[in-house]
């Protein structure tokens, strides 16, 4: 790069939140220049995410829809004793995808990969190996930062791709599967049928503690494909990964670590979604804001996302009450009262707007 070139808004990380953030200015701001700089070779965040119509505001879903490879009106939930068939819109969104999108939507001036990032300033971003990238204000996406003032739990989980042997006869995604029991803990599964015969097929656990667990995950699934009459499914490939689950704590200490007055995206930032799933509607949304803006620089834009992320947590406390339910409480008796309700109760939850009522009936039937 020319030394001494500003480049414009500047976005470190690739995951998803960087990646929405740089879709959309790419799509909705072309004339703010811009560079992304992604610290691996691949872009969008990890594997196919399952997203609700319901996490989602209208412009977001207007934003995410050319990212969905498939959508369904309605998905699965089993649980304990029965099977549900609930009648909600669906998407699966891929990271293949929004890399795609992205290398289309980017001139290549404005992205750079495979670049450690070892400091992320207000208005700037030091690289390994000394150089320096200057701009008018800079994001850090770049995931969870592992320093925290905040009380945590974790979502740990595998994530494998299979082709079957034969049609596996899936025709909705199983948004949850705590059917089977037999895990300390709450750990349950989710299945996207991607075609005829290939699915994503997930483990996920909920836990107090960071340790991920990796291979019970993996056994997990190998036993769950016997079960639901899949055994003999070839691996495709294969991820693991752990999020952060938000529970109490002081949360405008979180916002000064990493540095003062550097704006903050995802996770790092506190964008940390309901905590029981991918916070792709806080994503989305954090883009379409960033698109809206006047003023990039430094700042402003860390007093801008700061308002937001602290807006989030102030009217979230359901959600963290509910998530220290799966994560302390011994098993997964809050996912199931949630998706054990009609459907609209579920829509309303993700939409964020159940009301106090709901709320209380929500948590005591969750168990205390």
């Amino acid at each position: 790069m020319p030394k001494g070139r500003n480049h414009g808004l500047l976005i470190a990380g690739g995951g998803l939140a960087g990646s929405l953030a740089a879709l959309a200015m790419a799509r909705l701001r072309p004339d703010v220049p811009m560079l992304l700089v992604a610290e691996t070779d691949a872009l969008g965040g990890r594997g196919t995410l399952l997203v609700l119509d319901d996490m989602l505001g209208e412009a977001e879903r207007e934003f995410l829809a050319p990212l969905a490879t498939r959508s369904w009106d309605g998905f699965y939930a089993l649980l304990p004793g029965r099977a549900r068939k609930l009648k909600l819109r669906c998407h699966a969104i891929e990271a293949s995808a929004l890399d795609a999108a992205l290398r289309e939507a980017l001139r290549p001036e404005q992205l750079r990969l495979d670049a450690r990032i070892v400091a992320v300033r207000d208005d700037s971003l030091l690289l390994a190996g000394g150089e320096s990238v200057s701009g008018v204000g800079a994001l850090d996406a770049r995931g969870w930062a592992h320093q925290t003032t905040l009380e945590l739990g974790w979502r740990h989980g595998v994530s494998r791709i299979v082709r079957t042997a034969t049609p596996h006869r899936l025709d909705l995604p199983v948004a949850v599967d705590t059917s089977l029991g037999g895990a300390n803990g709450c750990a349950l599964f989710t299945c996207l049928p991607l075609d005829a015969d290939r699915l994503v097929v997930e483990h996920i656990r909920f836990a107090p503690g960071a340790e991920a667990e990796v291979e019970q995950g993996r056994a997990a699934i190998d036993s769950y494909l016997v079960v639901r009459g899949w055994s003999g499914a070839a691996t495709e490939s294969e991820e693991s990964f752990s999020t952060p689950v938000p529970l109490g704590g002081d949360f405008a200490a979180y916002w000064r670590i990493g540095g003062a007055r550097v704006a903050k995206l995802g996770a790092r930032g506190g964008f940390f979604g309901l905590g029981i799933g991918p916070a792709v509607g806080d994503a989305a949304e954090a883009a379409l804001a960033l698109s809206r803006r006047r003023d990039f620089g430094g700042a402003a834009l860390h007093d801008g996302f700061e308002e937001a992320a602290v807006g989030l947590w102030r009217r979230r406390d359901l959600y963290r009450a509910f998530a220290r339910r799966l994560v302390e409480g011994g098993g997964c008796e809050a996912l199931e009262a949630l998706y054990g309700r009609e459907a609209g109760t579920v829509a309303r939850f993700f939409e964020e707007r159940l009301g106090l009522l709901e709320r209380r009936r929500l948590l005591s039937a969750a168990g205390s």
